[in-house]
């Protein structure tokens, strides 16, 4: 039945004021259903109880009582679900955890991406950017734009910033590199900033000179591996040559000069890695790494153009539990030894604390947490941004290296961004359980479904974080060992 207009009409303020009727008052939460007999209430700040189904209806209709329900009612009073006084005693404990929770907005942005070059000499199908040839050195960010792209990263308040170079393969342009890194060591020096470097590469062209240079400058090595040699050098083809070879080859020579913990690797879900979930866990095992990232394929660039990279939600999630039962695998047995996605999620359902990751962050990572500037002097909101700008959709582009830092970061672009990037204030968020542990991706719904907003029902960006939050939630329910491998994974022990 409908309701009637009548009853769906706000009441009066003094409605809300006389609800102590069971001796309490209710504090904001949320809930969600977990399966067919659990429920999970969260709290603002992310705290959660798992009860029967239709205990929120009994909380919420004042059915319980302190005599009659107290280790409940004891739960619901100490983790701020509800209060014996309209105002919670302890409302400054929980504003300073929320404080906490958003403690990454004090610094705004720290990431600063350089597109040193579009030129690459792999021709990967699923790669995200229009790419070029590696003799066409027109497409490698001038020594202007260099310079102009240091001036702007040094106006951040944040007292660390990164600069991470891309390409293309950045290795191609690497004397502008090494422009770019002595340059910007010597102005961090005389403004007293921290500054961490990182390269993203193929490895297919590290060398030892290369990666003494990298020692000397403290330069982090990110590069990719898509798991067992069958599958990286389908997904990342180089021509005449295996791209599973170099980079297991570069990876060697990395820790070998630079030291196990500098170098990571990323891995890309295509629709072939669907069929692997076991065989590319163990490829990151076997490889010493401490974890993998099961990361699947983004909706921008090239990767639309092609059937290879087109899979649906359902398939990477069902991927994603299969691997993650073999990392769990490995951690039954002894061994540390982590999934990263997973690893953003309980940092944010079991501590007090939020991570860097960009994409899982309310306010959204853009502009907030990082920003990029292209070769040829185009500055866009992420990454995921600049493969749009890629296919002539240029909605995230926030100006040029010329453009002034404030007209930027805080101009006409920047503020169109900001009504969308909170999903506290996006419907369908707004009331999810699950709201506190997520984030919001205004670039991801607008690639996806046309606009910004987004709509949350069809939304796969919605579809992948609720279940795999669900997932996690149960599995920690299920089964205490697993609770305490996942705490592990956050403290790193």
């Amino acid at each position: 039945m409908i309701e009637s207009k009548a009853n769906r009409k706000f009441k009066e303020a003094a409605f809300y004021n006389s609800q102590n009727d069971g001796g309490y008052f209710l504090l904001p939460f949320k809930f969600h259903r977990l399966n067919g007999e659990k429920e999970i209430l969260v709290n603002e700040v992310g705290d959660y109880l798992i009860l029967p189904t239709g205990t929120t209806a009994t909380i919420v209709n004042r059915q319980i009582s302190k005599e009659n329900n107290s280790e409940l009612y004891g739960d619901l009073i100490a983790n701020f679900f509800i209060s014996e006084e309209a105002i919670h005693p302890l409302i400054d404990v929980l504003a300073t955890r929320y404080r906490t929770k958003k403690h990454f907005l004090n610094y705004f942005t720290g990431l600063h991406i350089f597109v040193i070059s579009l030129r690459c000499e792999h021709t990967c199908f699923y790669c995200q950017v229009s790419r070029v040839t590696e003799n066409r050195d027109q497409y490698d960010m001038s020594i202007q734009n260099i310079d102009r792209g240091i001036e702007i990263m040094f106006k951040s308040p944040n007292p660390h910033v990164t600069m991470e170079f891309q390409g293309g393969e950045a290795l191609l342009a690497f004397d502008n590199i090494k422009y770019a890194v002595e340059k910007s060591e010597k102005i961090a020096g005389e403004i007293g900033k921290q500054i961490t470097f990182v390269i993203c590469t193929n490895l297919a062209l590290v060398n030892e000179e290369i990666l003494y240079y990298c020692k000397e400058h403290k330069i982090l090595i990110s590069t990719s591996l898509d798991g067992p040699q069958s599958i990286h050098d389908s997904n990342r083809h180089k021509p005449h040559a295996s791209s599973y070879a170099l980079a297991i080859k570069g990876i060697k020579l990395s820790r070998e000069i630079l030291g196990e913990d500098q170098v990571s690797a990323l891995m890309t879900t295509t629709t072939l890695s669907l069929e692997h979930p076991i065989e590319i866990v163990d490829e990151y095992y076997n490889m010493g790494f401490p974890g993998i990232f099961l990361r699947n394929i983004s909706p921008y660039g090239f990767a639309l153009r092609t059937e290879k990279s087109k899979y649906s939600t359902d398939k990477f999630i069902e991927f994603y539990k299969k691997a993650l039962g073999r990392i769990l695998e490995y951690n039954f047995q002894g061994h540390y030894f982590t999934e990263d996605l997973a690893r953003i999620y309980l940092t944010k359902i079991l501590t007090p604390f939020n991570t860097g990751f960009v994409d899982m962050q309310s306010p959204a990572g853009l502009i907030n947490g990082v920003i990029v500037f292209n070769y040829d002097g185009g500055v866009y909101a992420t990454d995921e941004s600049r493969m749009l700008a890629e296919q002539k959709d240029f909605t995230f582009k926030l100006g040029t290296l010329n453009d002034e830092y404030k007209d930027l970061f805080f101009g006409a672009k920047a503020q169109e961004i900001a009504q969308v990037w909170s999903n506290e204030a996006l419907a369908g968020c707004s009331e999810c359980a699950f709201q506190a542990y997520c984030g919001a991706d205004p670039v991801h719904h607008h690639a996806t479904q046309g606009d910004m907003y987004g709509y949350r029902p069809t939304s796969a960006f919605c579809q992948k974080n609720m279940e795999i939050i669900r997932y996690l939630i149960e599995l920690m329910e299920s089964e205490p060992k697993i609770k305490k491998i996942f705490e592990s994974w956050i403290s790193k022990k």
